[in-house]
């Protein structure tokens, strides 16, 4: 056990946000805590990270334990670094321990050196450098550089130059190398407060490979059910200030509390007509002095019922219906060697040469790639916001569109939030506009909100709900997820999921992706690729893709290998004769790997000739270096 919690809570202006806390943080576990926007689950973290206080109960109850030197490493959301040096110095200072370590190993080599004689003195030095070299081989140390050039690669730096400042860095770039620099520093206890920010999807596959490997454990709290599903074993809750734990991922989470709130909901509802008979009993005899006594033995009974809390089923949850009047043509849209471009005059960029995409009636297409590849602006093309240069777009007949836009800028910032709908709505009574409002949990006074006060969360919902009256038969989606909490993401997800219209839908979130469309449509600068299934399914569409290339490549380098004829003489002796260094280099590495591995042994074993020991380490540092330059040229060789 890291961290043990028990009964601790936490007071703001005097109103419990959590309240009776009780949590064991396991070694090896992933935990991701969840819970809706203000909930608590930030103040855990930092109650945890000992940035802030807690609260005891009115007894004094409330402690956290910690296991000894536990090392904890805290990611803050959207927190990056603030430095003055370069990515190579600042992503260096994750191994500031072993490098201290190593620096110090130089220093005893070169006094061990110098001393002419075999006393008290080299027989400590002896003994320093063995403890300090068992220390910096059992945290790996020799393969600093390789985990670095991992890392970074994996977090996306790998063409970035490496002397550039880190302060010079964007607002996300420096967010991921404070993420890359944490995941170097391997803590026992890694507290990641939405780690998904800033991240593409390619960079996020990695970071979910790399975690699912990660020998500690990780607490986070992320709004990215596909990154909680891929990796969480345990899921932590905070709902009315109170924290459950189940066993699982994000999917069995769902599952369990589901069957929890129902099973919770019968016992309590049984156990409440239990009561109400005992009480309808003793009222009515505890009066009679023939039945008085049995009214008493009911009294007690009651008395001693241990009280089922009622489960809280008042959690809103936003009520989306998205229908539709009129079927269009079975072709709704078709784009035909359609180019995507973006700016104007000189500064006007082509993003993307050709695209080529119908979309048939009842389909749900996600559309996804790399950040910049115009995602967005394959939208704005498509509804004629943007211009096309190139290509058609032809729309069939009876299409009725509906769009989100992301950033809500279809709004009036000045109107409030009921005027905005009346103004798109005229006609239609207050009453009905108030009630879809209310379906997506803007209710009373905050109807009344000018809209340029609005959350982004809140933004969105007015949107939905001004889809949701449109009542389009296609819906055109952009980034729909942004700013939600969990619960309105599962809502909205559904309302998708039930709709029975034709959907184009950009997205990053996976999770969304893998269970609302039923095709991918991958955007590339060449163009883009449509497959079927899912966003899982297209995975493995890759995958299968990559492997068949591979395969092919492979295949075509021993045909190639397999036409001497094609050679000169010359080309064919230089062949045979690196097949043969090479073949001599793998048997060289071989040896001295065998050799090391002896050494190592020797040295671990503690022999007491402190002579002997030096010999060994010096001989060793050696041949590692032997072993480093024979693999580079047979490396070399082998490309």
């Amino acid at each position: 056990m890291l961290v043990n919690i028990e009964n601790i809570y936490k007071y703001f202006n005097g109103e419990p946000i959590l309240k009776n806390i009780n949590l064991s943080i396991e070694d090896k576990e992933i935990y991701g805590l969840v819970g809706k926007n203000g909930c608590g689950k930030s103040t855990l973290l930092k109650i945890i990270n000992g940035e802030m206080d807690f609260d005891k109960d009115e007894l004094g109850n409330g402690n956290i334990a910690f296991a000894n030197n536990l090392k904890i490493g805290f990611m803050h959301q959207n927190s990056g670094l603030e430095s003055g040096c370069t990515i190579k110095e600042e992503i260096q200072k994750s191994f500031d321990e072993l490098n201290k370590i190593l620096e110090r190993m130089k220093e005893i080599e070169k006094q061990m050196a110098e001393l002419t004689e075999h006393g008290k003195e080299y027989e400590n030095l002896a003994n320093e450098y063995a403890e300090k070299s068992a220390y910096f081989e059992a945290r790996d140390g020799y393969n600093m550089k390789t985990k670095i050039n991992m890392v970074l690669s994996g977090m996306g730096f790998s063409e970035y130059d490496r002397s550039q400042i880190v302060s010079s860095l964007s607002g996300g770039e420096k967010t991921r190398l404070a993420l890359a620099k944490l995941l170097l520093e391997e803590p026992d206890l890694l507290i990641l407060d939405e780690p998904t920010n800033h991240l593409d999807f390619k960079t996020l596959m990695w970071l979910e490979d790399y975690l699912k490997g990660f020998k500690h454990t990780v607490l986070m709290v992320s709004h990215d059910r596909y990154f909680l599903d891929k990796l969480c074993t345990r899921i932590c809750e905070i709902e009315n200030g109170r924290l459950t734990q189940y066993n699982g991922n994000y999917s069995k989470y769902i599952l369990q509390k589901k069957s929890n709130v129902a099973r919770q909901l019968k016992e309590y509802d049984d156990q409440q007509k239990e009561i109400a008979k005992l009480e309808d009993y003793i009222a009515r005899n505890k009066v009679r002095a023939s039945t008085a006594k049995m009214a008493q033995s009911r009294q007690k009974a009651l008395d001693k019922i241990e009280r089922i809390e009622k489960p809280d089923i008042t959690t809103q949850i936003p009520k989306l219906k998205i229908e539709y009047d009129i079927e269009p043509t079975k072709v709704v849209l078709n784009l035909e060697d359609c180019d995507l471009t973006v700016g104007k005059g000189m500064a006007q960029k082509r993003l993307v040469e050709s695209i080529n995409l119908e979309l048939r009636r009842g389909q749900k297409i996600g559309i996804i790639g790399e950040n910049g590849i115009g995602k967005s602006s394959l939208l704005k093309t498509i509804l004629g916001i943007n211009p096309h240069n190139k290509g058609k777009i032809e729309w069939g007949m009876n299409v009725k569109k509906s769009y989100f836009d992301q950033e809500g800028a279809t709004l009036a910032p000045a109107n409030t939030v009921i005027s905005e709908m009346q103004y798109r709505f005229p006609g239609t009574s207050d009453g009905i506009l108030r009630k879809v409002l209310a379906g997506v949990l803007i209710t009373g006074e905050d109807v009344f909100k000018p809209i340029s006060v609005l959350s982004g969360g809140e933004r969105a919902k007015l949107c939905f709900a001004i889809m949701s009256m449109e009542r389009g038969n296609l819906l055109i989606l952009d980034e729909p997820t942004n700013h939600l909490d969990l619960v309105a993401k599962d809502a909205l997800e559904q309302s998708l999921a039930d709709y029975t219209g034709t959907i184009l839908l950009v997205s990053h979130d996976r999770y969304l992706l893998n269970h609302v469309p039923d095709r991918i449509f991958e955007l590339t600068p060449e163009g883009g690729t449509l497959y079927e299934g899912k966003f899982d399914d297209y995975l493995k569409q890759k995958q299968q893709a990559e492997i068949q290339l591979q395969t092919e490549n492979t295949e075509d380098k021993i045909k190639n290998l397999e036409k001497p004829a094609y050679k000169s003489k010359q080309q064919r002796r230089e062949q045979a004769e690196r097949r043969n260094r090479i073949s001599a280099l793998e048997k060289e590495i071989e040896q001295l790997e065998q050799q090391a591995k002896s050494l190592e042994q020797e040295i671990a074993g503690g022999n007491s000739d402190y002579e002997k020991l030096n010999e060994n380490c010096i001989k060793l540092e050696e041949i590692k270096k032997i072993i480093n330059e024979k693999t580079d040229e047979w490396l070399e060789l082998s490309e």
